[in-house]
């Protein structure tokens, strides 16, 4: 069953529906990520240049997301109606992560939830169209956002620019190993590490110009695919912003 968290921002959710009773105190957290720290000029992600390249430095990045669920491993499919018994979920609609850029990790949502052996994380980088309810109710919050899933501002070779993106895509990421969750687990965190270092990168390992990715630019089919595959989630229980070993 689809469960809908009613507060977020480090705020515990409330839960509802059929399955096993939530033990006291079993939470899992949800932070994110832009990648490891790297050596800046200012607070933010900076690309070294190569001999004769721009630099690129990321100050700001917002990404839209929505549809978070957790996916227990002995659930072969949750996505039929009825909803079989042990489909244990949580699922928000469109909110916006503020993605910190210098190496930290900030906790977004932080649930109770039931024991388990959970395996898979998915969630969709949703581009906002204010076509539905919910999606204007946050056009209406963050107007910045409208028709768009992700925004960054920063510096490339100490020009400002603004890339945006309207990528609107559904990722799946494997929990290996499985988080798993016991009566005794008290709290323990997965971390969403978005790879920003990945973004803005030629095959060759060199630094792309962020506005070539913007609607209509020369690398905007690159900076999509690049952003799709630089994505990772792992445990991290102490929100290090590296898998646990």
């Amino acid at each position: 069953m689809k469960r809908n968290i009613f507060s977020l921002l480090t705020i515990a959710a409330l839960l509802s529906g059929c399955g096993n009773s939530t033990a006291p105190g079993s939470q899992v957290s949800l932070s994110f990520s832009g990648g490891p720290a790297t050596a800046a000029p200012n607070a933010g992600f900076y690309a070294a240049p190569s001999a004769g390249a721009a630099a690129l430095v990321i100050t700001k990045a917002e990404v839209v997301l929505r549809e978070i669920e957790l996916k227990r491993v002995e659930v072969v499919n949750c996505d039929v109606i009825p909803e079989p018994d042990g489909c244990e979920k949580f699922e928000v609609g469109p909110v916006l992560i503020d993605v910190p850029v210098d190496g930290t990790t900030a906790t977004e949502v932080v649930i109770d939830i039931d024991p388990g052996m959970y395996n898979e994380l998915e969630f969709e980088i949703h581009k906002v169209s204010g076509s539905d309810e919910e999606d204007a109710a946050f056009v209406a919050l963050h107007s910045q956002m409208a028709d768009l899933s992700i925004r960054v501002e920063g510096t490339y070779d100490g020009v400002p620019y603004v890339f945006t993106t309207d990528l609107d895509v559904e990722q799946e990421h494997n929990l290996n190993p499985a988080l798993e969750i016991t009566e005794n687990t008290g709290s323990t965190n997965v971390t969403v590490n978005l790879g920003m270092s990945q973004w803005f990168m030629d095959a060759g390992g060199n630094v792309l110009s962020p506005e070539t990715g913007n609607k209509g630019g020369e690398n905007e089919s690159l900076i999509k695919e690049n952003i799709k595959q630089a994505i990772e989630a792992f445990e991290d229980k102490d929100r290090d912003g590296a898998e646990d070993i």
